[in-house]
């Protein structure tokens, strides 16, 4: 690797810890999702499953929610980097897919790799998903490049290694990867070898796929059924959604654009994405097809879910977009005749990508909070209360203290048996919340109502810690 790229992923790797690590001190992480993954990180490295607790009354296993077993592969960590480790290891499999970037197109000079690479690590919808927690869809799209490293070096263990973690990333990466490996067996439609390797790997992408909705989640689910299929308006199951996609394929293609939930202020939200990927040099994947057909999944499970906050430029809803956009649009720059040409096209879409992303961070059409994104904004790195006591009075309480947390302490509180999500309180010793923080899952005034009914409850607790407007209440034996 040229010293120019390594330093480019040390620019992109200070930024990303200035989003993602700043967020966290500053307390704008939360239960969903940072809070609950670490506290399933707890469990998975003392070997047992984690019961969802946290989140839910009744616990019930977490992979009958979503399927990620990687995150046993990341729970050894915890004991090294404590409630961070996530968000580190989110970051450094960012750097490692920027990597898996240039190493793509490095034969093909340093400026198509290098633009490739400032692309990929600028491209608005990372910087988006390093704004909001941790997820495992991330590092799915991060190990991407590396699947078609593989492919294209002719290395069949880089490949097989590739496809078998994004595997356990999450059940819909497996449904995504059929597009993916469908779309590499036509690039490669002249190399029978590979071609045949990739198609059997997309039958058993399906085969997977399949297995994990219809029988693996529901077995660890205490209802026995699949409960992430949340795409009403296509139908209660991806059966009842294939069956409508094909007998209503025009009204299927309006729902990417029209807002189906009823709500006002999403009206735009589809064609704010649309419009910015559009953008970021999507057009030139016409003369790449297979990976403007692999984007297909991506589109419709943002587009056609219940939830508007899905389709919008914010949150993790999009991380897929990334890898794809990044390979198929200097894949076409690689195929250029003339080199003048690959020139302009390795310095506009580099441009484009990041121009995009601070318009995303500055300005957008569904509310997303700036000042977790706006790393170049003192607001980020300031809150309205003085964090450092508050950090300091979380560290007093005992690691083995049963708890009940506001959303966002609960991720500093997570490396714990047992914790809740306050207004969850159960069995818990103690009760962490502040009156100058969300409110989630209640309503302010919902909120300020029941702290009132415990601080003025001195028969069970007593105010243990206080710092401003924070509090922690202990238990009466």
């Amino acid at each position: 690797m040229a010293f120019s790229a390594f330093a480019l992923m040390l620019f992109f790797a200070v930024i990303y810890a200035l989003i993602s690590f700043v967020n966290h001190y500053f307390f704008r992480t939360y239960t969903l999702d940072l809070g609950f993954y670490t506290n399933a990180l707890y469990d998975y490295r003392l070997l047992r499953w984690n019961d969802s607790t946290t989140i839910f009354e009744n616990g019930t296993n977490m992979l009958g929610g979503h399927f990620e077993p990687v995150l046993f592969l990341f729970a050894p960590f915890s004991w090294v980097f404590g409630t961070y480790t996530l968000l580190i290891i989110q970051v450094v499999f960012l750097l490692l897919g920027g990597y898996g970037v240039y190493a793509l197109f490095e034969k093909s000079g340093r400026g198509i790799a290098l633009g490739a690479l400032i692309f990929f690590l600028g491209y608005f919808t990372l910087f988006a998903s390093l704004a909001f927690d941790f997820h495992t869809n991330v590092i799915a799209a991060s190990v991407f490049p590396f699947l078609v490293l593989g492919v294209r070096k002719n290395k069949p263990l880089w490949f097989t290694s590739a496809f078998i973690f994004m595997l356990l990333c999450k059940e819909n990466v497996s449904l995504w990867l059929v597009f993916i490996l469908l779309g590499l067996a036509f690039e490669e439609r002249k190399n029978t070898v590979w071609r045949n390797r990739l198609l059997v790997a997309s039958a058993v992408a399906v085969l997977y796929f399949a297995a994990l909705i219809f029988w693996v989640i529901p077995s660890f689910s205490d209802s026995g059924a699949y409960s992430g299929f949340l795409y009403s308006v296509v139908g209660n199951t991806p059966l009842e959604a294939l069956t409508y996609a094909i007998t209503h394929p025009f009204e299927t293609l309006k729902l990417l654009f029209v807002n189906h939930s009823g709500l006002e202020l999403a009206n735009f939200y589809k064609i704010e994405f649309h419009l910015l990927v559009l953008c970021t040099g999507l057009p030139l994947l016409l003369w790449r097809p297979a990976y403007f057909f692999m984007l297909i999944p991506l589109y419709f499970q943002k587009m056609l879910h219940n939830d508007p906050s899905m389709w919008g430029v914010g949150f993790h809803y999009g991380a897929e977009f990334a890898p794809v956009m990044a390979i198929g649009l200097f894949s076409v720059v690689q195929a250029f005749p003339s080199e003048k040409w690959q020139k302009i096209a390795c310095v506009i879409l580099p441009l484009l990508s990041l121009a995009v992303t601070f318009r995303s961070m500055d300005s957008t059409e569904m509310f997303t909070d700036k000042s977790r994104i706006r790393f170049y904004y003192k607001g980020h790195y300031t809150r309205k209360y003085e964090v450092a006591p508050v950090h300091h009075l979380l560290g007093k309480i005992p690691a083995d203290a049963v708890v009940s947390a506001q959303s966002p302490f609960l991720p500093h509180l997570a490396l714990r048996n047992n914790i809740y999500q306050f207004p969850m309180v159960k069995d818990a010793e103690f009760i962490v919340f502040s009156k100058r923080e969300v409110t989630y899952p209640l309503t302010q005034e919902a909120f300020e109502n029941l702290i009132d009914l415990y601080l003025n409850d001195t028969e069970n607790w007593e105010i243990w810690e206080q710092a401003d407007s924070f509090y922690i209440l202990k238990k009466r034996r």
